[in-house]
């Protein structure tokens, strides 16, 4: 049968289910398609803390979200063109987002009245007419799979689970998507299980072949690859970019790099890469708790390495002595903070930006450090660089302030020429130097120097109690330890010298209002933005890699415009710093719902504000 092909400019899909509906699985792999086809895309996966969520409920529904388009877009979309829903929990938590005309593609076989009481349906939305202004497609696709599979020698749960598989290559027709990649992983996968890698392959041609042949879809889709630059590209997560910054970092400066980590959501995947790069001299360790862990990641600094320690916030409150620690004894150390949703335990899979006062302040007496904040996926590589050249530089602690929605996304990446990438120079203290003292400092930087313990000529100790400048003698001297203290902080207040001036997109040169942000939400903030301008409106648009210290022409920035918004996933955080230093008083923009903005509401609000000018 010929099928028409229509032309879209993007597409938005969500794919619905139950936590062991493989949802998640299904999404990444449509997307490793679509990256290699070389549309741009941006993901945002959605899934339950628990492992195994009650089955069939609410709380238990995991969705994947991916935009791809033939141009360059900046978010995961707010709404899905396309929601396929494989069972009525998955459809009652996500219809309220799909837009009206929206096509709706759902698992008839699991609309059962057992399961649509489970979820507070009173009557069948597939029959009741409640769903009339959706474009309908009401599929058996659980039957369709196990007759599919009736050959094959394995048990109906498992021709059950392999509907997703028929999903997706349903939706691979649909979308024009290439099979060579899920088939190759497929058998990858499934190597050790050949009856099972057969029927999930076969599953997964029985949903493209019903695409080709069904009369329910008289029309394929398809999404032209995206004019990019030239070079070598692939899909990648945030925390994926994260540890092969960390990586890249390690070879530029010939450091080995140590990471000490406890297993927390949803930082674990940077221990996993990271454990598969020994042979770039990555040692990593899991400790068996997060003090553990950031003490044995600044005894390796102490010892001559790249020390690493990666959490989220709840974490970040256990190191907090450590970090402390680091910052009296003046080592490189490098700070993993991958935001969750808190407070406590909170909504470990879910984002949020609320700890950037607790990175900023949450330790006892005067402890400045350095803070690094991703804007993307694919930024987390260069902000792991970013974080590690001013660690070693200026041999101080830095926090990497990354977060949920970030980690589990993904976007295309441009993999860099290493030998472009900056090199770091340790610098180490080398015997035979002129009066080497531990806390004689760099004049340029303030760093002391960095001796490796055990080196003859370089003895020194260092520790928690507070040191004598130069000699490194502990002392409980009044006037020295003002001195360590704004030594300390000028170190810190000093890298503004060294890191870029904050730049303003501000194309008409008129716009009377400044929208700045920082972290996950640039594509949002950014999205908005170029909806606004497209209707007329003039707004300039700033966003901060660096939040300590501040570039050092943020102050003159921010006076520059009658109005700056800044929206946050917390309740204020960064206004709160920026009215405290600047003196300017800024409109936040707040809400804390697990994930991120989306552009319309951004572009709303911002609307509000230059029409009140």
């Amino acid at each position: 049968m010929t099928k028409q092909v229509q032309q879209l400019d993007r597409v938005i899909i969500r794919f619905a289910g139950d936590s062991g509906d493989g949802m998640q699985l299904t999404g990444d792999r449509f997307t490793q398609e679509t990256a290699s086809f070389g549309n741009d895309l941006s993901t945002l996966p959605n899934f339950p803390a628990e492992i195994r969520a009650p089955a069939g409920t609410l709380p238990g529904v995991s969705s994947f979200q991916l935009h791809f388009a033939d141009h360059d877009i900046l978010t995961p979309g707010d709404a899905p063109d396309v929601l396929v829903a494989m069972n009525p929990a998955a459809l009652k938590a996500n219809i309220g987002d799909l837009p009206r005309g929206g096509d709706l593609i759902v698992n008839t076989d699991e609309f059962t009245k057992r399961n649509l009481a489970k979820v507070g349906y009173d009557s069948n939305p597939l029959e009741d007419g409640s769903l009339s202004e959706y474009r309908v497609h009401a599929l058996p696709l659980t039957s369709m799979t196990v007759e599919a599979l009736a050959g094959f020698d394995i048990t109906k749960k498992d021709a059950e689970r392999a509907k997703n598989m028929f999903a997706l290559g349903l939706l691979s027709w649909l979308y024009h998507r290439p099979t060579e990649g899920t088939l190759a992983f497929l058998e990858r996968k499934f190597a050790k299980k050949p009856e099972i890698m057969k029927a999930n392959i076969a599953a997964f041609q029985a949903g493209w072949n019903y695409g080709e042949t069904t009369e329910t879809f008289s029309v394929q889709y398809e999404v032209k690859p995206a004019a990019q630059p030239a070079g070598l590209y692939r899909n990648i997560t945030g925390n994926m970019a994260l540890a092969y910054g960390l990586v890249a970092a390690g070879v530029r400066s010939g450091l080995p790099v140590f990471l000490g980590s406890y297993p927390i959501t949803p930082a674990s995947d940077i221990l996993h890469e990271l454990s598969k790069h020994k042979r770039f001299g990555v040692r990593t360790f899991q400790a068996e708790d997060e003090i553990a862990a950031i003490g044995a990641a600044l005894g390796a600094s102490f010892g001559g390495s790249l020390g690493v320690t990666t959490t989220s916030g709840p974490g970040v409150a256990l190191k907090s002595e450590t970090i402390g620690l680091a910052v009296a004894t003046e080592l490189p150390l490098v700070i993993v903070d991958v935001q969750r949703a808190g407070p406590s335990t909170g909504m470990p899979t879910k984002t949020e930006q609320a700890d950037l006062l607790q990175v900023m302040f949450g330790r006892n007496g005067e402890a400045p450090v350095p803070v690094v904040a991703p804007r993307s996926p694919s930024d987390c590589f260069d902000a792991a660089l970013e974080a590690a050249r001013i660690a070693i530089k200026y041999r101080t602690p830095v926090v990497l302030l990354s977060d949920g929605y970030l980690a589990n996304g993904s976007e295309p990446w441009r993999i860099p020429d290493v030998e472009s990438l900056p090199k770091i120079d340790p610098g180490f203290a080398v015997p035979g130097q002129e009066d080497f003292a531990p806390f004689r400092r760099d004049p340029e930087t303030l760093a002391r120097p960095w001796a490796i313990p055990g080196t003859a000529g370089l003895e020194h100790r260092i520790g928690g109690l507070e040191k004598s400048d130069v000699t490194g003698n502990i002392s409980y001297d009044p006037e020295n330890h003002d001195t360590m203290v704004r030594l300390r902080q000028a170190k810190i207040d000093g890298i503004a010298s060294d890191i870029a001036p904050v730049e303003v997109d501000d194309p008409s040169g008129r716009a009377r209002v400044l929208v700045i942000g920082w972290g996950c939400t640039y594509g949002s903030i950014a999205a908005a933005v170029r909806e606004l301008r497209a209707n007329g409106r003039h707004v300039a648009h700033a966003h901060l890699r660096h939040l300590n210290p501040f570039p050092a022409n943020l102050g003159e920035v921010l006076r520059s415009y009658d109005k700056v918004v800044v929206p946050e996933i917390n309740l204020g955080q960064l206004a709160l710093l920026l009215r405290a230093k600047y003196l300017v008083d800024v409109i936040g923009y707040n809400r804390m719902r697990g994930l991120p903005f989306t552009s319309e509401e951004l572009a709303g609000v911002i609307q509000d504000v230059i029409d009140s000018e």
